[in-house]
């Protein structure tokens, strides 16, 4: 299974995001689009990052009714991403109309993902405002098992969830994994957490970073050490 590093563009509008990857003279990273820059700048900014040569994850999480979630995501397959995702939270039905819309025509179709649980939350959250009684372990299972049935190529889930959601679906099921810091930097808001090295141990097929890279005083070698700790397995 092949790894690589989706750099999260995190920024409030279109000049910060092109200035930034203008710094990539040598190479074309993997990006994830959020929220705050799609809401910011539209499927507008999705196609110029295409145009530019760049793999993207849209990352919009979709949770709505299943003829709703399957209407969008058939919009947003004309915008030909490599990667979007989902919440499993919206049942099998909705993961399934969300495939159903988001394949196109002639039958191909982008990477489909479902979230398990955010890195943010950890198991006492879930338990006291979300009433989940299963332990964090047991419920990214369920989900993980969920989305396979539905028929998507894996889960977005912490690091620390990787080998469980692949000893539970298999190792072709990805598994896509943000809350990755590097072991000298602050975990920030993430509560579950771990360094590119331990990610690649823990069976991640893609991570997801975000601050470690775009915050750094050098971005393009703070994702070049990513690179290498992650894909090439250097220290």
């Amino acid at each position: 299974m092949p790894k690589d590093v989706i750099i999260a563009l995190d920024f409030e509008n279109r000049e910060k995001t092109l200035a930034f990857l203008d710094r990539f003279t040598a190479a074309k990273p993997y990006v994830k689009i959020g929220m705050e820059l799609f809401y910011a700048e539209g499927p507008d900014i999705v196609r110029e990052i295409k145009r530019r040569g760049h793999r993207i994850f849209l990352d919009l999480k979709l949770h709505d009714i299943p003829n709703t979630v399957k209407k969008a995501m058939k919009v947003l397959s004309g915008l030909d991403v490599d990667m979007t995702n989902l919440h499993a939270a919206g049942t099998i039905a909705m993961m399934e109309a969300a495939k159903e819309g988001l394949t196109k025509p002639d039958g191909t179709c982008a990477t489909l993902l479902a979230v398990t649980q955010l890195t943010s939350t950890d198991e006492a959250r879930m338990r006291e405002e979300l009433l989940i009684d299963a332990t964090m372990q047991d419920t990214v299972k369920h989900y993980a098992q969920n989305a396979q049935k539905a028929g998507l190529s894996g889960v977005v889930c912490s690091p620390l969830e990787a080998a469980l959601v692949k000893e539970a679906c298999g190792p072709d099921f990805l598994t896509v994994t943000p809350g990755i810091r590097f072991a000298d930097a602050a975990a920030d808001d993430q509560r579950r957490v771990m360094t590119p090295a331990k990610a690649r141990e823990a069976g991640s097929d893609y991570i997801v970073v975000g601050r470690p890279i775009t915050a750094a005083p050098d971005p393009v070698a703070a994702w070049e050490r990513c690179v290498n700790e992650f894909v090439k397995g250097e220290a």
